[in-house]
C-alpha cells in the first residue's frame, strides 16, 4: 500500500528524484515545449505536491495544480526507477486521483510530450482512463505536446 506525504521537498530522496525528473524532461523536450516545473514552481500556492512511499521507500511523486475550484492539472508525476514496470505508475495515478477527489476536484487534465520518450507516460494515462483533449489553461496547440483529461467525480 502506498502512502502520501504532502510537501516533503527537503527530503534528500525526494529532492534527488525531482532533479532527475527535471533534467530528463527538459532534455527530451524541444526548446519552448518543456512545461516541467522546478521545485520553486511546485511550491506555488496553487499546487499541492506529494511524495509517495511504500513503507519507508520512495516510489514516486506527483503534484496537482488547481486550474479552478473543480479542475486540476497533474504535474511532475514520476515513478522512481526502482519501481518502473511494476504497476506503480497506475498505483501513483490512482492515489493522486483520490487526493484530488478529497480536494473536490472533478476533472484532471495533463500535458505530456508527443515524442518517443513520453510513450510510457501516454500509455499509463490512457490505461488510467484519460482521453485526448484540446489544450487547456495556458497551453496552446503544440506539435510537441499531447493534452489529456479525465472526469473523476
Amino acid at each position: 500500500m502506498l502512502t502520501s506525504i504532502e510537501g516533503n521537498f527537503n527530503n534528500p530522496e525526494v529532492h534527488k528524484l525531482l532533479i532527475k525528473h527535471f533534467i530528463e524532461l527538459r532534455a527530451a523536450s524541444p526548446e519552448g515545449s518543456a512545461h516541467v516545473l522546478d521545485i520553486d514552481g511546485l511550491k506555488h500556492s496553487s499546487i499541492k505536491f506529494w511524495s509517495l512511499w511504500k513503507n519507508k521507500t520512495l516510489t514516486g511523486c506527483g503534484a496537482l495544480k488547481f486550474l479552478d475550484n473543480e479542475h486540476g492539472e497533474f504535474k511532475s508525476i514520476r515513478v522512481h526507477d526502482s519501481f518502473r514496470r511494476k504497476s506503480f505508475g497506475t498505483k501513483i495515478i490512482k492515489l493522486l486521483i483520490r487526493e484530488a477527489q478529497n480536494l473536490n476536484i472533478k476533472q484532471i487534465s495533463i500535458e505530456t510530450g508527443a515524442g518517443d520518450f513520453f510513450i510510457p507516460a501516454r500509455k499509463l494515462f490512457k490505461n488510467c482512463g484519460f482521453k485526448p483533449c484540446k489544450p487547456f489553461a495556458h497551453y496552446k496547440e503544440d506539435i510537441n505536446s499531447i493534452y489529456l483529461t479525465k472526469l473523476i467525480s
